[in-house]
């Protein structure tokens, strides 16, 4: 898959000592400084307070020098997909953010403009999740139905957020996260699943995957018994390679 893409996907905007999206100021300052962005439009549908959760990520972005606009204050979304130069889309729910995007016709049109080049996209959690091939191994509820759990498909792979392995003095005896995406890997529609720990941003630049942040990643592959560990600064380029024709 032939890709010009730009982009940040982070586990998650919160991180263990650290303050909002602090753990990732570096890496989003440099992605955005770089390429000459100033202005971010943040995708607020995967919580239901769009004004609150946008101020929130404003108040974060204001004191590095960029300027945040919410999706929801344009009275075409499309338009101001199609003008802007950045977009972060902020985590929550990914069953109501991917249908959200799909309500407003934006899946296909934000996969456009960021495979071509023409939009940088960074993510978090929920937005982290749209960005792959499908939502099958994110970890939210299904409180609501987008027609389909294809995603934007920045990536040919699936990502689950917020990775954790089992504790083993845990007294839980509940499914443990890497039995539930094994379950996934039984599927025919199975992707290859990269499982980013807190902290861990995947960077997307064209041809190149490398992992950031301050937490590596674990890697599940169709018939292969174990999981592989990468740890940050890892290149996972590979991973590009399983584009199928739908991508």
């Amino acid at each position: 898959m032939q890709t010009n893409a730009q982009a940040l996907l982070l586990s998650s905007s919160n991180c263990h000592g650290f303050s909002l999206l602090e753990f990732a100021k570096q890496e989003i300052c440099s992605f955005l400084e770089t390429r000459n962005v100033s202005e971010l439009v943040f995708v607020p549908y995967a919580q239901k307070n769009y004004d609150d959760y946008t101020k929130k990520i404003k108040d974060a972005f204001t004191p590095w020098g960029f300027s945040v606009i919410g999706l929801h204050t344009y009275s075409d979304p499309a338009a101001a997909i199609n003008s802007a130069k950045a977009i972060f889309v902020g985590g929550g729910n990914t069953f109501l953010l991917l249908k959200t995007l799909y309500d407003n016709q934006l899946v296909h049109l934000i996969r456009e403009k960021v495979i071509t080049g023409n939009l940088l996209y960074i993510g978090s959690s929920a937005g982290t999740n749209v960005a792959t091939k499908s939502i099958h191994t994110t970890n939210d509820m299904p409180i609501i139905y987008p027609p389909s759990f294809d995603a934007i498909s920045i990536v040919p792979f699936n990502i689950n957020p917020h990775y954790i392995d089992k504790i083993e003095t845990d007294t839980h005896k509940g499914e443990t996260r890497d039995q539930r995406i094994e379950e996934y890997m039984e599927m025919p529609h199975a992707n290859p699943v990269l499982g980013l720990r807190e902290g861990c941003i995947l960077h997307v630049n064209g041809d190149s995957l490398v992992l950031k942040g301050v937490a590596g990643a674990v890697l599940f592959e169709v018939n292969v018994s174990k999981k592989v560990e990468y740890p940050v600064g890892a290149d996972v380029s590979f991973l590009l390679n399983y584009a199928k024709e739908t991508c």
